[in-house]
């Protein structure tokens, strides 16, 4: 057998595709790295947060918002009163604490310090009950985002799995669904929540000393509304995705492999509609936040003495004229927080969502 050199070419055929080896040049290493680099291998979810990280207005919000976060955990632990707790000095109550400046100390305050005594500073003053107003704001900025967090989680669940069933079961089903989707879109939320009041008020006990009686009515009426009326628009969003993502190839595979529904929904239809669902989640939470604000501003939110930013916003209304700083600070909390919220979700729509151009 005659012997054939591998680096030697054959003679090109007429109208043959061969291709002339001799033409190229070998990759350097350089080049070589340079393509392991350009196919580094990556998911989704950091390759959205890549992009997130490189947004200057989203990281400045998490930043503000993880320096809230840090303040309401960390100050009850250092500052030695609590939101209902009346000032007192050597047991009696301090009448003159009422109403006091950011760093002021009363009358009686004054002595008991100029005796050696140890007084922690009211960093944002004193409401009119001789409270400490830092220490309400704290807790009033915790129940906010609290309330935030919780509902959009409400919505979440509740608007995912009926969007993923109305989109993917299709025909009358789906015209269904919609129809009571429209129905509740026709139903005023604020009404539903002060009839709910009403009726929780009259009908519901709860333990003395839980969160929930500390909460109230109203808010367990509101959580109610949320879980209600507001996660319409997001299982609208998820059908919608749903409806164009089921007709492609790799959904009937899974069909012709005998995958159920539910598995179809759970490993293949949701995970591809991940950018809705963040997007949406995100930008839930200031949208609950600053309703929980307005009720409690209008007085359907927490029970007294639990306080929340838009009860301490309502209180410091009244003493608008002597006291305006007592409305600055609880007003300054939710627009730092709604604020840093709406920026961080446009942030991560124009991360995760494929159909916009970067």
């Amino acid at each position: 057998m005659e012997n054939y050199d591998v680096n030697k070419m054959p003679k090109k055929q007429f109208l043959s595709a061969q291709i002339d080896l001799s033409k190229f040049e070998k990759a350097t290493d350089e080049e070589k790295q340079q393509q392991d680099i350009m196919g580094e291998s990556t998911t989704f979810f950091k390759d959205g947060m890549k992009k997130l990280l490189k947004n200057p207005l989203a990281v400045a919000s998490m930043i503000v918002l993880l320096f809230v976060i840090t303040v309401i955990i960390v100050a009850p632990m250092i500052v030695p009163y609590s939101y209902e707790e009346i000032l007192t000095v050597n047991g009696k109550r301090d009448k003159g604490a009422k109403n006091l400046k950011p760093f002021t100390y009363s009358k009686e305050e004054q002595k008991f310090i100029a005796n050696g005594g140890e007084r922690f500073p009211h960093i944002m003053g004193t409401d009119e009950q001789c409270r400490d107003y830092f220490i309400r704001v704290v807790y009033g900025t915790r129940v906010s985002l609290i309330v935030g967090f919780f509902a959009s989680i409400i919505v979440l669940i509740i608007g995912m799995i009926y969007g993923s069933i109305s989109g993917y079961a299709g025909g009358r089903v789906d015209l269904f669904m919609m129809r009571v989707v429209d129905l509740i879109y026709s139903l005023p939320d604020m009404l539903v929540i002060i009839l709910l009041s009403v009726v929780f008020t009259n009908v519901l006990s709860f333990k003395s000393g839980s969160f929930l009686a500390a909460l109230g009515t109203n808010m367990v009426s509101m959580f109610m509304v949320f879980g209600l009326l507001y996660w319409v628009t997001m299982a609208r969003l998820i059908r919608a995705e749903i409806l164009s993502i089921k007709e492609n190839d790799y959904i009937l595979a899974a069909k012709s492999v005998g995958a159920s529904p539910v598995s179809i929904i759970k490993k293949h239809i949701l995970p591809n509609c991940l950018s809705v669902i963040i997007i949406s989640t995100a930008l839930q939470i200031p949208s609950a936040i600053f309703t929980e604000s307005y009720l409690s501003f209008v007085g359907l939110g927490v029970q007294a003495p639990m306080p929340s930013l838009g009860s301490l916003a309502n209180a410091a209304r009244e003493g608008l004229q002597s006291y305006p700083y007592k409305l600055v600070f609880p007003a300054l909390m939710i627009c730092l927080i709604v604020l840093s919220l709406n920026l961080i979700g446009d942030g991560l729509r124009d991360a995760f969502d494929p159909k916009l151009k970067r």
